[in-house]
């Protein structure tokens, strides 16, 4: 059973950065996507980024381009979200979710992912 745990939230100020974790577990994950989306309070889960298990492709939403990275660790079987430059906008609960059929079209819809973990809050204040 695949099972995803995600760590690293917390609070910082405007600017600062924060790196989150998703350790995987339960599978090979050859051939899965992996993503992070986000969802704040009154608001729908909204995709951030997503990378390959295998491969090195990344996708991202526009609003975190250039700020944000993503990569996963075969050895450890992590997935990671680098955030640099946090804004107050980024403050969300922030989800890692896997499934083995996402289709390029699908890739930033919810709908698409098996399997989600639990989240971690990120808030981004002064």
């Amino acid at each position: 059973q695949v099972r995803l745990v995600e760590s690293g939230g917390g609070l910082v100020q405007p600017g600062g950065s924060l790196r989150l974790t998703c350790a995987a577990s339960g599978s090979t994950f050859s051939g899965y996507t992996m993503a992070w989306f986000r969802q704040s309070p009154g608001k729908e889960r909204e995709f951030v980024a997503a990378i390959k298990w295998n491969g090195d492709r990344t996708w991202y939403t526009d609003s975190v381009k250039g700020r944000f990275t993503v990569s996963r660790d075969k050895t450890s079987n992590t997935v990671s979200l680098q955030m640099n430059g946090l804004k107050p906008e980024d403050t969300a609960v922030y989800y890692c979710a896997t499934s083995r059929t996402v289709i390029l079209s699908s890739l930033s819809r919810s709908s698409a992912y098996a399997t989600w973990g639990q989240g971690t809050q990120v808030t981004v204040s002064s």
